[in-house]
């Protein structure tokens, strides 16, 4: 416009001045000025871009789909600090080299050459016409190139209010036990723990945090943190303090070791400790079975000092945490936690005044080196979800059913109890993991070649692992008065051989000798045998 009013003008005053020279002057001065007022200031844009594109900070994405979604995205990213559109990739031949809304529009198989000619850091679905398989089939293609990968949601998801990446919930622990939830609550745990100091070792844990959360209920006067792990008592102790605000109920965090003797003796003494959970100890299966000598230090010989402690200071109860993999053990880790139980019944006989009691958990879903936040991880990275065998099983709770059971065995506790929850049947793995798949709003892929978004991956029983695991090493049950716990009568061994188990274990510890450990509890510990690998090593 500017170019012809310059024209028009320069016309109007040469026929008003009668000025001499050809007319076509000012139509020429027109289309110059025109191409030069244009071409500077395309020049300058693209200056002016390349320098904000080297000096931004903004991560430079590829828009995958030029259509209408894709346009009204990349117009929103421009006004964006968090991103920058690079260009677009569509499956549309005819859009090839086509520019969109000043994008250059690729094809997908140029896709790696792109990622790494620009520095592209993430790729944004657009295509929300797309049916949920053909995305989820995109999508899983996508994710194989070294990029983040986005997904605009469809118009249904829009209006449902979910997306892709929100309909990748999290799994509830309560919905992968394929039984009901076991309502533990009873009036006998706030009487047990009313007004009583209460001392939590490993309260840093996935069990023994859970523990200090629901004793809170049961209005304590005190509850004595012990925890070895500075991180995990901070954060503990922090979430605590916030609980226990509006309350009369102290939190004391106390840093030590269940291997220290005076260190616990120190706590023990000090805070007048009424009652111990004894959560503290090494419980990964595959990591304790080629560190024998720590963890026989912290199950067997802590737990000793931890129930010496309570039976000379004349507390009221101490309730250690075992495991069903105490039964009958193929593994280091159940074999330490079945001498702790040995040892806590042995300390009951000479004990007057302290009540001790054992709780044999099953996997506890949600804890720490469980099965449920490893399937998260790997449904969320796309999988495979791994199983170590097809017919492995394992009985099932959950992080408060547990704890729960904690409270209600240190309230049922007589002396040298054995307390059990009744899960229901063992669960296959394999099968936990299907639901879990089917929980997580994904599919199960059978095959390479089958649809599907999830495989399952077998990789073969870990050392120390078996198929499955037991509650009872008698079938000898007396009941409690819940319906769901159980009581096993267990005959203990005696005071001698209890000595002198921890004699031989005691010297094999200060050795460093994992091979006569092993021997040690082959010896003395029922089911168990010295497996292929550490003979192996030995």
């Amino acid at each position: 416009m500017a170019a012809a009013m310059l024209s028009l003008a320069g016309i109007a005053a040469s026929y008003l001045l009668n000025l001499s020279g050809p007319r076509s002057v000012p139509l020429i001065f027109g289309i110059i000025f025109f191409v030069l007022a244009l071409s500077t200031r395309i020049f300058g844009l693209y200056a002016l871009r390349h320098i904000s594109q080297n000096k931004s900070t903004c991560l430079p994405v590829i828009i995958y789909g030029a259509g209408a979604a894709g346009i009204q995205l990349a117009a929103a990213l421009r006004q964006s600090v968090e991103a920058r559109p690079i260009l677009f990739v569509d499956d549309n031949p005819t859009l090839h080299r086509v520019v969109v809304a000043g994008l250059e529009v690729r094809p997908p198989s140029e896709l790696p050459h792109l990622i790494e000619k620009y520095g592209i850091a993430r790729i944004l679905l657009a295509i929300p016409s797309l049916s949920e398989q053909s995305r989820n089939e995109l999508y899983a293609r996508l994710t194989k190139l070294p990029v983040e990968v986005q997904v605009l949601p469809s118009f249904i998801d829009l209006m449902s209010g979910r997306s892709l990446q929100t309909s990748l919930r999290p799994v509830s622990p309560d919905e992968l036990l394929d039984r009901d939830k076991v309502e533990l609550d009873s009036p006998e745990i706030a009487k047990a723990y009313a007004g009583r100091v209460v001392m939590v070792t490993g309260a840093g844990g996935s069990i023994g945090s859970e523990l200090c959360r629901q004793l809170i209920n049961c209005r304590p006067t005190c509850i004595v943190l012990f925890e070895q792990c500075e991180y995990a008592l901070y954060a503990i102790e922090l979430e605590l303090s916030e609980l226990t605000a509006q309350t009369d109920i102290t939190v004391l965090p106390r840093l030590g070791s269940v291997k220290n003797r005076g260190c616990v003796a120190r706590v023990v003494a000090e805070e007048n400790v009424d009652i111990i959970l004894h959560a503290a100890a090494y419980k990964h299966v595959p990591l304790v079975e080629h560190n024998e000598i720590e963890a026989a230090s912290n199950n067997v010989i802590g737990t000793k000092i931890v129930a010496d402690v309570a039976n000379q200071a004349g507390i009221e109860r101490f309730i250690l945490v075992s495991t069903d993999k105490a039964v009958r053990p193929t593994s280091i880790m159940g074999a330490t936690k079945r001498m702790a139980e040995l040892v806590v019944q042995d300390i009951q006989t000479r004990a007057p005044k302290t009540r001790y009691a054992m709780v044999r958990f099953g996997n506890v879903l949600g804890s720490s080196g469980s099965v449920l936040p490893l399937f998260q991880k790997q449904i969320a990275s796309g999988g495979p979800l791994t199983v170590t065998h097809p017919d492995v099983t394992r009985f099932f709770m959950t992080i408060p059913e547990a704890a729960r059971l904690v409270l209600l065995a240190g309230a049922y506790a007589q002396g040298g109890d054995v307390f059990v929850l009744d899960m229901g049947r063992p669960q296959k793995i394999i099968d936990v993991a299907k639901r879990m798949i089917a929980l997580s709003g994904r599919t199960l892929k059978e095959t390479d070649d089958s649809p599907g978004d999830i495989k399952i991956e077998i990789t073969g029983l870990r050392p120390g692992e078996k198929l499955y695991e037991e509650l009872l090493i008698t079938e000898n049950l007396s009941t409690t008065p819940h319906a769901k716990i159980l009581r096993a009568e267990e005959v203990p061994l005696s005071e001698i051989e209890v000595a002198s188990l921890l004699r031989s274990t005691e010297a094999a510890i200060a050795s460093a000798d994992p091979a006569a450990l092993r021997r040690i509890i082959e010896g003395r510990v029922e089911g168990y045998h010295v497996p292929m690998h550490a003979s192996a090593l030995a």
